[in-house]
Order: C-alpha cells, then structure tokens, then sequence
C-alpha cells in the first residue's frame, strides 16, 4: 500500500473510531433535577416519558422510583427516594445520595421540564430506529433459512409500526397497576361514549346489549351459510359505525374516535363497486337488483346521488384484492392505520385468504396461520376485526339448520382463536323452501302460518364471547335492501281502529 492510500481525508481524520448511540445526559439530569425539587414537573412528562428512555441507566431508576412515589400521593425529593436506590454505588467521586442532592440543587425552572422530556423521548426513538436498522443489516447478512427476505421485511415493517405508535418496539411484562389503570380508562370511556358501551357501537342497540359493543383488539368471527345475510350484516355495521364517526383531538395534535370510528373493509368477494352498490341499496332502500338494472325512477336516482356525496364524507376505505395473504392484509392495515387512522377492521372472509407459508402446507395449518395472524394483528393495532366465514355442509344435512361451533369449516383455530363467534341463521331460507306446490294442500295453512312468524326475521346467535353472555338476538331482515336493524317491541307498535 503507498503512502497516499495510507493517508486519511480531512473528514476521516476527524471522525471518531465508534460513535456513541444518540443521548444527551444534561438533559436528562436537568429533567431529573426538576422533578426532584417540584413533583409538578413530572406531571408535565408522564404521558409520554417512560424510565426506559432515558440513556443512563442510575437515571432509569431514578426516574421510575420518583414516578411511582408521585403516583402514589407522597413527596419525591433527594431524602425520600435515596432509600429505594443502591447506596453503595458511585457516580464519579460522589454516592447515589450526594448526586441526588447536586441534581436537585442545580436544577432549572420547570417551565422547561417538558422541552427536556421531548428531546429525551426523540433520542430515545432515535436509538430504537438504530437498533432495528442494526438488526435489519445483520439478519440480511447473515441470511437464515427460517427468515426469507419478505419475513425480514414484513418483521422490520412491524417494529416500525409499533415503534412510530408507542415509541417502543420491545415486548415485555406490563405492571398491574398499568393494566388496572387501562381498565379504568375503558370504563371512563364507555360511561361518556354515546350509549354507555366500552366498545365500538355496531349501530345495532339490540346486538350491542348483549356484547357491549365491539371490544377493541377482539377477533370476531361472523360466519353462517350462502344467503344468510352475512356479508350483509357486516357491511351493516361498518357502515354504522364509518357514518357514526366523531373524532376528537387529543393534546398532541393526533385524533381519536368519539364515536364510531375509521373502518376498514377487506372485500375479497365483491368489488368495491358491488359492495358500494349493497350500501347504498341498504341506506336509500332502492333495490339492488333495481339499481344494476337501471330499472329506477327519477325520484331514486335523486336519492342515490345525494347519498353519494354522504358516502364521500364517511370514513370507510375498500380494498378489493383477491386471495390477499395474512402478511400483505397486516402491512395494508398498518399502512391504513398511519396514514388515514383505523377503529375497525372487515375481512370477507376468511377462506378466501391466503397463509404467509409454505405452498405444501395443508389447507388446515393454513387456516390457524391466518386465525393466528388476524388475532395477533388485532392486538397490534388495538381494533376490533370482524372476519367472516364459511360453514361446512353438514349444517344442510341436519333437521335441525341452526349452526354449531362444531360447523366452522376447515379448522378448530377459528374457534379457538376468536374471542366471539357470531352465526347468522335465517329460517325464513329454510322455509320458503319448503312451501307445498299445491296450494290446495292440507299442509299449506300450516306452512304458510310458519312462514308468516318467521317472515322478514333473522338470529344472530352468539356462539362464544369471552367477555360476556351467549344467546340469540333477533333482528328485522329486509331482504330487497340486505339490511339488518332493531325489532320493533310490541309495545311501541300502534295499531289503527278498523
């Protein structure tokens, strides 16, 4: 080698032979002086500033140890916390109690507590994003077999997402006071929502009675045989709850559902445009059948254009993709919930989908892979989803049509991993098929009564809810809008005089 390759540039020369991760300890001891001489300051931070992103590790602790003092109503101060941290470390030539003074006796206003918590809190990021940048370089490198590229990229996509929601990627035990905290933050929720519910309200009051809404992170599988009205219903309720959509601006600038919520509807059926069709049939009651006929008068075309311009307002976003798999529905629901914002999430319906494995495996295995994955991306992003799903033949086979747990088709994961499981079973199906040909036949009268009872009506029946009672619930069905409501109660109905 010469003596000129051996020569560094100005700017190499200059460089340091590491780079230390991003932190800045005057701040965090600024930070921590403040909280230490007015537990005011620390109010100033708690919603956003962890223990965890602080860099030194005394600070962590010093930190976490004041904040569960102030939680607790007492005072924090260099006396009541030096207690709770090892006397016998050193920082420098000084004990933990000696620098616990010095931090309180040279910190600065609070009023500035909350700019040195902000610029902890985005070194913090700062470091996270380096730690995945790391990883994503070394598993590249390194190529393992049991991570194939897309798994690197589809694994990096979600520590990016979470990392960009909650300022952390790691996973972990929660405290429970945190959780009980959670809990109590529901119910202050549900008691100021619209109808008192903890969940997303589905627009139906007799569904919501029974299941408190749609909970948040909940994998709720709908599922009944062909003309049932399944994809019905579930068009019924993201509809509800898209059209019910109040949001609320939080401190930070972000927004939050007040009521109702962003929906989003994963149509691996229909098109868009057939789905877009069944809801506007459903809301301005003209027939479907009507309306891909053109077979409308002047006065029905006037309501669906002025129903258009409302469905422009609602926050309801169709992906029409076919045979999507559980990776490319997670990405695209984590891309949705960044850029529009996401309270609620349709999937029709599950066999349609596609698992992120092996071609060879069988369809069972792929099935649980995609149940697995629906539950898990529930809990990431903290929505309900509705997936929806086939019945096996077997229900046909049966004098008795109502379904079973034991009807779900292709795998016991669904019902395992779904925390409701919602049938929707129409007799009025079943018995229209029946009618006698014969008019003239004795058995008619009894048909016809059975077929006026059931006429127009339809059974949710609730399977499974982990969270709540199983049971039946019976709804008005109107079959020339495909729309689901509330029964009317007797006592509300008014009879005229003849």
């Amino acid at each position: 080698m010469n003596d000129a390759a051996r020569k560094l540039s100005p700017i190499q020369a200059a460089e340091p032979l590491y780079r230390e991760a991003p932190n800045n300890i005057e701040a965090e001891q600024a930070l921590l002086g403040a909280i230490l001489v007015n537990n005011d300051a620390f109010y100033r931070v708690s919603d956003f500033l962890k223990p965890e992103h602080l860099y030194e590790t005394l600070h962590r602790k010093i930190f976490e140890v004041a904040s569960e003092i102030i939680r607790m109503g007492k005072t924090a101060n260099p006396v009541t916390i030096k207690t709770f941290l090892p006397a016998d470390q050193k920082v420098g030539d000084l004990t933990v109690a000696q620098y616990l003074a010095r931090l309180a006796s040279e910190a600065v206003t609070i009023i500035n507590a909350e700019d040195y918590g902000r610029a902890i809190y985005d070194l913090a990021l700062r470091r996270s994003l380096i730690q995945i940048g790391e990883d994503v370089v070394n598993i590249a490198y390194d190529a393992p077999l049991d991570m194939p590229p897309q798994a690197q990229i589809e694994d990096t996509e979600r520590r990016l997402f979470a990392l960009a929601e909650n300022g952390r990627y790691d996973g972990g035990f929660q405290s429970f006071s945190d959780a009980v905290a959670q809990a109590v933050d529901m119910a202050g929720a549900a008691f100021e929502r619209d109808g008192n519910l903890s969940g997303v309200s589905t627009g139906i009051m007799s569904l919501d009675a029974k299941m408190g809404g749609l909970q948040r992170s909940d994998l709720i599988v709908l599922a009944g045989r062909p003309g049932m009205g399944k994809t019905s219903l579930a068009t019924n309720i993201a509809w509800n709850i898209a059209a019910a959509y109040e949001p609320e601006v939080l401190p930070d600038g972000s927004f939050k559902a007040k009521n109702g919520g962003v929906v989003g509807f994963y149509s691996l059926e229909m098109s868009a445009e057939q789905l877009a069709t069944r809801i506007m049939s459903e809301q301005t009651e003209v027939s479907s059948s009507k309306i891909r006929r053109g077979d409308i008068t002047e006065h029905e075309f006037e309501k669906l254009v002025g129903f258009s311009q409302t469905m422009q307002k609602v926050p309801l976003f169709i992906d029409q993709t076919g045979g999507i798999s559980i990776a490319q529905l997670a990405a695209r629901a984590r891309r949705l919930k960044r850029q529009r914002g996401l309270d609620f999430l349709v999937i029709d319906y599950i066999q349609l989908m596609t698992g992120s494995g092996k071609s060879g495996e069988n369809r069972v295995q792929e099935i649980t892979q995609i149940t697995t994955g629906l539950k898990s991306l529930g809990k990431e992003l903290n929505v309900p989803i509705v997936a929806l799903s086939q019945l096996s033949r077997q229900v046909e086979n049966r004098e008795d049509k109502r379904p079973q747990l034991s009807d779900l088709r292709e795998s016991g994961s669904i019902e395992q991993d779904a925390d409701v499981v919602l049938f929707v079973f129409r007799e009025e199906y079943y018995v229209k098929n029946l009618e006698p040909r014969d008019i003239a036949d004795p058995k008619y009268p009894e048909w016809e009564a059975h077929m006026e009872k059931v006429k127009g009506t339809a059974d949710v029946i609730i399977a499974k809810q982990r969270h709540g009672p199983t049971g039946t619930v019976k709804l008005a069905f109107q079959s020339e809008f495909t729309r689901f409501a509330d029964l009317a109660e007797p006592s509300f109905i008014q009879y005229e005089e003849p």
